[in-house]
């Protein structure tokens, strides 16, 4: 629907008309430096790493990904340009102009409505530059070039697109239309953004993809429609502080200690820096809570110990694609260092890279059979592959004496195997210890197997890039960037030391992995080895 029934092209009549882009200032996080620009001209998103020939435009790179040119083409290193000294901004400014010579009447691939979305998000935050620098034949260009694709995103919203541009691509014309004082638009388009928001946040603040980061963005947005109506003296809709709350409270929730957010489902650990704003901005006085039951997740902490289990299923429809299949696997911090965490996800990496880490091999949980615990099938709809479930998925929680039980299960081997996996956690009052239990059990509503020959399974504990770890006769010791000891102890036979990369930050780093491997026994119940493994993770001081 367009606003007030006209097209955003009809609002650039031969004098550009004078938005006051002052009132734009969306919540961005500074550009990482494993990706983007640098002073050597070198493009990096991931692994991939092009230099540049002296005038060169990024988006003529030979040999390199469409990954690699999908971020180029979402303007994501604009802002950081414009703010920085003059030289930079002249650049960003003729880089502009270079692609609104070469890609601004239209493109397949860059007009997509992930990457517009973005572009025209970061066109609008450097508005000030952009727009008001040059003289009036370069401003209506850049002007005529912005408005072009606002007109061609809202045509693409209602068309099934990915569940981020759906959001930003609301926010922006509710953004453009306060900046218009066009009353109609404006509350058409609140009216459109209330739905979005309603359609894609979950009761208890989080995101229907279950991915942290995909609701740090959502928040942030909102926050930026929130400041633009202020700064233009508009009527903020009461329904923009509810959600705005909601989601303030989970972000929160998702929060380690070093202030960044846990990688689930999709999600790297993303900028403590912008995390915190937001937060900040949304409300200082958020309330806490242990359980996010819409969400699906389950936080202990005691001391300086914190740590997020995943106790839910994989979202429905497109909120599934990028889901990853990571049933009761956990993160955990101590104070503001990373112990136990995934393989993480980052946008800047190659699709390779990010197909791999959505497994359940990627997570600190348990595997049986060399097989996934969700299932993976095409999307056929977007053609992507979307996870579904696993069935059976529950935790039970007790705390007592400041100590915390916490008893959990799923049933994504059932079929197959015929097995549940449980795993019960227990965290000591001061923090200092966890106690972990993974059993597999076969219920008593089974038939036995037909087929008595063991399964193989593996428990993997991914360890953070910052933990230094070291395989000594009974344990395995673990230290943390800021010195913190603990020791790895089990049970089971054969604990080792293994290889495992790290997304989380950006780029494919290398860490390392404690791996328990094992046979299960396809009839066991789940009360003693090879079907039950105990482990713990205690600090050095009290081994």
């Amino acid at each position: 629907m367009k606003p007030a029934g006209k097209s955003w092209l009809k609002l650039v009549p031969s004098t550009p008309p004078r938005f006051d882009w002052t009132a734009f200032s969306p919540i961005l996080p500074e550009i990482s430096s494993a990706n983007g620009h640098s002073s050597t001209n070198i493009w990096t998103y991931g692994l991939e790493r092009k230099a540049l020939e002296t005038g060169q435009l990024p988006w003529t790179v030979d040999g390199v990904s469409h990954h690699f040119l999908d971020r180029v083409h979402r303007f994501d290193w604009l802002p950081g340009w414009i703010a920085g000294d003059r030289g930079d901004q002249a650049e960003a400014l003729a880089l502009v102009d270079a692609w609104i010579a070469s890609h601004g009447k239209f493109d397949g691939f860059s007009w997509r409505s992930g990457p517009s979305a973005d572009r025209i998000w970061h066109w609008m935050a450097c508005g000030t530059a952009l727009f008001r620098t040059d003289g009036d034949e370069i401003v209506h260009d850049r002007q005529d070039c912005l408005l072009r694709q606002v007109d061609h995103l809202e045509g693409l919203i209602d068309r099934g697109q990915t569940p981020r541009a759906v959001l930003r691509g609301r926010c922006i014309l509710a953004v453009m239309a306060a900046l218009q004082d066009d009353a109609g638009a404006l509350e058409a388009a609140l009216s459109h953004l209330d739905a979005a928001y309603g359609a894609q946040i979950l009761p208890d603040g989080g995101h229907c993809s279950r991915a942290p980061e995909d609701l740090l963005w959502a928040a942030a947005d909102l926050l930026a429609v929130r400041s633009t109506l202020e700064a233009r003296d508009k009527t903020i809709p009461s329904w923009v502080g509810k959600w705005l709350s909601r989601m303030g409270a989970m972000l929160t929730f998702f929060q380690a200690r070093d202030g960044a957010l846990f990688p689930f489902n999709g999600s790297s650990e993303s900028r403590a820096d912008m995390v915190n704003r937001v937060v900040e901005a949304i409300d200082p006085a958020i309330r806490k809570f242990s359980f996010s039951p819409k969400s699906g997740y389950q936080k202990l902490e005691r001391g300086q110990l914190r740590l997020l289990l995943d106790v839910g299923a994989a979202p429905e429809g497109i909120f599934a694609d990028r889901s990853h299949a990571g049933a009761l696997a956990f993160e955990v911090c101590d104070g503001p260092d990373r112990l136990v965490t995934s393989c993480g996800y980052c946008d800047a990496v190659n699709v390779d890279w990010q197909a791999a880490v959505r497994r359940t091999s990627a997570h600190s949980t348990l595997v049986l059979g060399g097989r996934d615990s969700a299932q993976f099938e095409k999307n056929a709809e977007t053609a992507l592959l979307s996870a579904s479930g696993p069935v059976g998925i529950s935790a039970k929680r007790l705390e007592e004496a400041d100590e915390i039980w916490l008893d959990a299960q799923h049933s994504g081997y059932k079929v197959g195997f015929g097995l549940l996996h449980r795993r019960r956690l227990f965290m000591s009052g001061d923090g200092g210890r966890l106690t972990g239990e993974d059993a597999l059990t076969r219920p008593v509503s089974e038939p036995e197997a037909e087929d008595p020959h063991p399964v193989t399974f593996d428990i993997r504990f991914h360890l953070h890039p910052g933990v230094k770890a070291e395989a000594e006769s009974d344990s395995i010791r673990l230290e943390t960037e800021s010195g913190n000891r603990w020791r790895f102890k089990t049970s089971h036979p054969g604990a080792t030391l293994e290889p495992s990369i790290y997304l989380g930050r950006g780029t494919v780093e290398r860490t390392q992995q404690i791996l328990l491997s094992g046979r299960a026994d396809p009839n066991g119940d789940g009360s003693a080895p090879p079907n039950c493994v105990r482990w713990a993770f205690v600090r050095d001081d009290r081994v």
